[in-house]
């Protein structure tokens, strides 16, 4: 990701929906009349979740309060010690989503979570997560990886339509330099296409995913993964690892 591409704060709508291959298919002609495909092209969207012990931050964001938030690590392709990538803290309060984050080398932010030290970032952003990490204990708990491909509006360039698929987790080697292998989430025809805008979607975009019968969904990777992968194994005192 360039330099000068970066964004470390965000607010904004988001709207997900599950669509199957042949809704991805179908939407495509009508996207790329209004959208154009960003910089990035394809690439590797990986990210490790933290979370207490019993997994405190995740079941009530299952609960659908008014407020949440989470905080991961997150890096676009698999990253190497001298590769930059982003910790950031994801709040979502009355549908709108508030994103702040940092950047640093690996070895640089786990010094950074592990208050050892500081980095060139907004010191704002830097007191939130401090403040967020002394809250709650959390400890890193899952990797969640993706392939992505992202559209942005031709005339609206904050208008931001992502796809994703290939999506995939695991609970061990929790460190984003040890690769993006991990067991699959969703059937192989599914796509995760999310809409992000700082206002309504437009009408537009509407009537195209209406007509294909796409629906918003309240989908959440990270949510998805404990609900049918990790509770269940934790209900039944399962040991797994992946490999």
């Amino acid at each position: 990701m360039s330099a000068n591409a970066v964004q470390y704060t965000f607010k904004r709508y988001e709207k997900k929906y599950l669509l199957t291959q042949e809704q991805y298919q179908a939407i495509l002609p009508a996207l790329k009349e209004n959208l154009r495909p960003d910089e990035f092209g394809v690439h590797s969207v990986l990210s490790i979740y933290y979370d207490t012990d019993n997994f405190d931050l995740i079941r009530r964001s299952l609960e659908s309060p008014a407020y949440k938030e989470k905080f991961r690590v997150r890096s676009y392709g698999v990253p190497t010690p001298e590769t930059m990538i982003f910790a950031e803290i994801k709040k979502k309060y009355d549908g709108v989503v508030y994103k702040r984050r940092v950047d640093g080398l690996p070895g640089e932010i786990n010094a950074f979570i592990r208050e050892e030290t500081e980095l060139d970032g907004d010191p704002q952003i830097q007191r939130e997560i401090h403040w967020f990490m002394h809250q709650y204990p959390v400890n890193p708990k899952v990797f969640i990886g993706c392939e992505r491909v992202a559209m942005l509006g031709k005339e609206n360039q904050e208008l931001r339509v992502t796809f994703d698929w290939n999506l995939r987790w695991r609970t061990d080697a929790l460190d984003l330099c040890k690769g993006s292998d991990g067991y699959q989430m969703l059937p192989e025809n599914q796509v995760v296409m999310e809409i992000k805008t700082p206002d309504t979607i437009p009408l537009w975009l509407v009537s195209v995913l209406s007509a294909c019968g796409a629906y918003p969904t309240g989908f959440s990777k990270y949510g998805y993964c404990y609900e049918h992968y990790i509770a269940p194994r934790i209900f039944r005192r399962e040991r797994f690892s992946y490999a």
